[in-house]
């Protein structure tokens, strides 16, 4: 069940943020005070504009030193609050990878992403300035299937986990699927990001080789909470119906039950979606509203007026006709049946322009649970069957992976697997 990790430096993180959302509201306030003071008069908008300008510097600065902390009885990165950038590592294992080979990636990996959530440089780090800013840097390690084929695991796989089934609006690109091992480098400063995957790749290059990698973004998060929902590059509010409890996020997300070595781990399934931008801008806003079911302003189903207002599947037209259509995004992915919900923490991705002009961009999607056959399939294949927005959005790559639990100090990620 869903606990404060072991290691005490998590205190100090909750207290950092808690720390953080306060001195954003000091932001806010000084904000107020500038515009009151252009009301008043110009001198005093002055001095309360100069107020805000220098206490915002002061809060972006505490936000490149926050820290998550890495040990503790889940992985970070997961749990934690969505952060502005990400990257996706996935490798395959060289041949001459057995398990004593893995288990020493794995306990070089763990120390180099400890202490990079620090801000402290990796041993072999030839540039150790670009990690002293970690803003709330993560580092998370899954397993594919192929990483327990490879090394004879197969009999410890959990339940439920292996490839997805062949979904009929795929044209999936080996580019961007599969993979025996992925690292997901997360943070809100671009260029720690950057670093600490150059660092992670270089420990994994001697084990495994570089498969696919995959980078995104989400909204800054400065002065403002880090756990609002954010919008896709179409415009869609996306991320609503997840999981915001603990008792949530132990019904949906961490693995209670299988193998001993995965409880309070969970799996990832991710999916790289291209999206068709010219067809999308012909619409108009009821039709793009009408294929996800949901307004585009703030994120509220069609049924209601905010964001977190549970869609009325039965409501009706004055004609009679379902408010929210029977091809809409919403009611597709929607059973009612809590056994099919899990965690989404998508990233948008831009990689320039396509040879037709248009941008070559959309949505890395990346859902977490504990059990992806019972869980993911169901969703995906209804979706798949009647969803109007697979006529602007294309499936281009697939992967799934295990992720173990997290570890104590002089522990390491997937330890419990790997002895």
């Amino acid at each position: 069940m869903t606990q404060t990790p072991a290691d005490s430096s998590q205190t100090e993180g909750e207290v950092s943020r808690r720390g953080f959302l306060a001195s954003a509201g000091v932001v806010s306030g000084y904000v107020a005070a500038g515009v009151a003071g252009f009301a008043g008069g110009a001198a005093t908008a002055s001095i309360a504009s100069a107020s805000a300008l220098r206490t915002g510097s002061q809060l972006r600065a505490q936000d490149q030193s926050a820290t998550i902390p890495f040990f503790g009885e889940y992985q970070a990165g997961i749990m934690t609050p969505l952060q502005a950038y990400g990257t996706y590592l996935a490798f395959t294992l060289k041949s001459s990878t057995g398990i004593d080979q893995a288990r020493t990636m794995m306990q070089l990996l763990t120390d180099d992403a400890a202490r990079m959530a620090q801000g402290k440089p990796t041993l072999p780090d030839g540039d150790p300035y670009l990690a002293t800013e970690p803003a709330r840097l993560t580092s998370t390690f899954g397993f594919g299937p192929g990483f327990f084929a490879k090394l004879g695991l197969q009999g410890r796989m959990p339940e439920g986990f292996g490839e997805l089934p062949a979904f009929s609006i795929d044209k999936l690109q080996p580019e961007y699927s599969g993979g025996d091992l992925v690292i997901h480098v997360a943070g809100d400063n671009p260029l720690t990001v950057a670093h600490a995957a150059r660092q992670l790749t270089r420990t994994a290059n001697t084990f495994a080789t570089p498969l696919w990698s995959q980078s995104g973004f989400n909204r800054p998060q400065y002065g403002e909470p880090t756990d609002q929902t954010g919008r896709n590059l179409f415009g869609q509010v996306d991320g609503t119906v997840n999981p915001r409890t603990a008792t949530e996020f132990d019904a949906q997300v961490w693995a209670s039950s299988g193998p001993r070595w995965f409880r309070d781990g969970t799996c990832l399934v991710i999916r790289r979606i291209q999206m068709d931008f010219a067809g999308w801008d012909k619409l108009d806003d009821t039709k793009k509203e009408a294929s996800m079911g949901r307004r585009l302003s703030n994120g509220a189903p069609l049924t209601g007026t905010s964001e977190f207002d549970k869609p009325d599947l039965e409501a009706k037209t004055a004609a009679g006709l379902s408010v929210i259509p029977a091809f809409a995004h919403v009611r597709r992915a929607n059973t009612g049946n809590d056994r099919e919900k899990f965690l989404r923490r998508p990233l948008n991705y831009e990689d320039g322009l396509l040879p037709d002009g248009e941008p070559n961009a959309g949505l890395i999607f990346a859902a977490y649970m504990a059990d992806v056959q019972k869980q993911f399939v169901p969703v995906q294949q209804r979706l798949a069957d009647l969803d109007l927005l697979n006529t602007w959005t294309t499936p281009i790559g697939s992967a799934v992976f295990a992720l173990p639990p997290g570890t104590r100090r002089g522990g390491f990620i997937g330890e419990g697997l790997l002895g």
